[in-house]
């Protein structure tokens, strides 16, 4: 019986038009700037995940410096010296404490946990006793790792409370620039209204 094997494609047939034609095509669907934007966003997740790797590799007391020194880049306290550390054993799950105004009428309280485990509801709860206790009506429970779903649950249920999760904490330090610089790219642009000679 004899049999016939079907010749192997060769370079010219792989390059037919066909192909370069449906290669332009998909190349000429996303402009330059769409391009751009997606590397920005390649960018911004690489850079989120070295940043949360970083922060899981210092020390918990420093973990605490780096929260506070991002919610006063966020706009919280008139002054870096309106947000004070507090930290350290027999804290009552207060890690900082954060004046509003001058004269500290108003104030939020900081939880800042550096953990790899996920955050339950039992710390959280913690966290919320602790504000009773300074008869605080605002929290901020900052970590490096996540939260279970009961405590989400937990602190939509009694609204003074905002959790932050690592991933969270990781785009707001590239958004505030905590840990992070940025370089400014030129893009040129045409200007339209320099060749519109009726304006001139």
């Amino acid at each position: 019986m004899d049999v016939r094997l079907r010749p192997s494609p060769s370079s010219e047939s792989l390059a037919s038009p066909d192909l370069l034609q449906v290669t332009t095509v998909a190349s000429a669907v996303t402009s330059p700037d769409e391009r751009l934007a997606g590397a920005v966003s390649e960018l911004r997740r690489s850079v989120a995940a070295e940043l949360l790797e970083s922060l899981k590799a210092v020390s918990p007391s420093y973990f605490e410096s780096i929260v506070l020194d991002l919610l006063h880049k966020m706009g919280y306290g008139a002054s870096r010296a309106d947000i004070q550390r507090v930290g350290g054993s027999g804290d009552g799950g207060i890690d900082g404490v954060i004046s509003l105004d001058k004269l500290g009428l108003e104030k939020v309280y900081v939880q800042a946990k550096r953990w790899q485990s996920t955050v339950g509801r039992p710390e959280v709860q913690g966290f919320y006793g602790a504000l009773a206790g300074q008869r605080a009506n605002k929290g901020v429970f900052i970590t490096t790792s996540g939260y279970t779903n009961q405590a989400i649950e937990f602190a939509k249920s009694v609204e003074r409370i905002v959790l932050v999760d690592g991933p969270k904490m990781a785009e707001l330090m590239i958004d505030h620039e905590v840990g992070v610089s940025s370089r400014t790219v030129k893009v040129p642009k045409i200007d339209s209204d320099y060749f519109d000679e009726e304006s001139t």
